[in-house]
């Protein structure tokens, strides 16, 4: 029943297509996907799909389902659609969000036949504010077997792991003062912040090569002849393992109430933006994809690359079995985060890694719905990874 949904995906390709370009077209950054959502739930919603918006709060957030009524396992596709500022979607998100809204509508052609459900997730704000994450908090993969994305590169990886990451921004208040005619006068607030990156320098030394510290100064005064009463660090702080990173952000926060201590500046903690965890890949799902899209691309798959980044998916797969692979947009050594990236989307190679994603994340799904020894080795190696049995 394979060859049924390269048919059902030769019926909408052309609509697909048309959909990640209108999507390239009109970005729209983190939790302000109006037109994106609209567009992607619209199209689902010809296809039979039953939409919420608005879930977990978020307000371009959607849960759509086809139900079979037939028993079976729950199969859940991640779409995203936030772009970036100033570059638009250059990481690919027009193609990811299509990629799994095309391979939840062919696959739902099937499932009266063969049972089970498929969710599709629209989950804003991947590169800010990750919606994964109060959903992976608050139940929505509850009912969920699986969860897949694809996301597209420079080439084909396997799905592997990403960093966990907390975004902390830490504020020091201190006192006005002329800082020529009495600075004695003045707490410096900046200098507490000076202090802040000096001290996580230092520390540097003294941590495993998989982390990774990196901030800004997003205030810093507004004079140089007035003794900053406020200024303001961002950080990201990034580990492979969430147990690390906890141990590093409490040596940061340690110094951080130092620099505090030693200007007489009061300090406010807080986080910027929600916290990741780190990437579980299910290792037997991948496999499954991975042998899939080998049958329907030309471009070979590498092994999972080292991944230094941090991804909301990684939330996703402390809670349900998921996989997060790269697909080739076949250009080696084109950059993410870039205008060149985003142009690439819209290409004949953007459209064929469209068609080439949107077949294997449904062949996989097929797979996981129809092989219930396969549906059971991927749910024994979550359990076992996450010390369920």
């Amino acid at each position: 029943m394979k060859s049924q949904l390269k048919k059902e995906l030769s019926n909408i390709i052309g609509e697909l297509c048309n959909m990640s370009d209108q999507l390239y077209k009109n970005p729209e950054i983190g939790d302000q996907e109006y037109n994106s959502m609209k567009l992607l739930t619209e199209y689902l919603e010809q296809h039979n799909f039953h939409i919420e918006k608005n879930i977990v709060d978020r307000k371009t957030a959607f849960k759509a389902e086809f139900n079979s009524g037939k028993p079976g396992p729950v199969i859940a596709y991640l779409a995203e659609y936030d772009a970036l500022p100033e570059v638009g979607h250059g990481c690919g998100h027009n193609l990811i969000g299509t990629m799994s809204v095309g391979a939840g509508i062919i696959l739902s052609k099937l499932l009266n036949e063969i049972g089970g459900r498929i969710v599709v997730l629209g989950t804003p704000a991947e590169e800010t504010n990750g919606a994964k994450v109060p959903m992976s908090e608050k139940g929505i993969f509850d009912s969920i077997d699986v969860a897949m994305m694809v996301h597209p590169s420079d080439q084909s990886y396997e799905s592997g792991d990403s960093l966990a990451m907390d975004a902390i921004q830490f504020a020091y208040k201190g006192k006005t003062s002329h800082a020529a005619a009495s600075p004695e006068k003045g707490i410096n607030a900046l200098d507490s912040v000076i202090q802040l990156f000096n001290g996580i320098n230092a520390l540097r030394e003294h941590l495993p090569e998989d982390v990774r510290i990196h901030g800004i100064i997003s205030e810093g005064g507004q004079a140089a002849n007035v003794v900053p009463d406020k200024a303001v660090a961002q950080f990201y702080v990034r580990s492979k393992e969430r147990s690390c990173l906890d141990e590093v952000v409490a040596k940061v926060i340690n110094i951080a109430n130092g620099a505090a201590l030693m200007t007489g500046a009061t300090l406010d903690i807080s986080n910027y933006e929600l916290s990741y965890d780190n990437m579980k890949t299910n290792q037997t799902l991948s496999n499954a994809f991975t042998a899939n899209l080998r049958n329907i691309s030309e471009q070979p798959i590498q092994s999972a690359k080292m991944s230094s980044g941090s991804i909301d998916m990684g939330n996703v797969s402390q809670v349900v079995p998921a996989i997060h692979p790269y697909i080739s947009l076949n250009k080696p050594g084109l950059v993410g985060h870039t205008v060149e990236f985003a142009d690439q989307t819209i290409t004949a190679d953007g459209h064929q890694t469209l068609a080439e994603g949107v077949l294997a994340l449904a062949e996989t799904g097929y797979d996981v719905l129809t092989d219930p020894s396969l549906f059971e080795e991927i749910q024994h190696e979550f359990n076992k990874i996450h010390q369920l049995v």
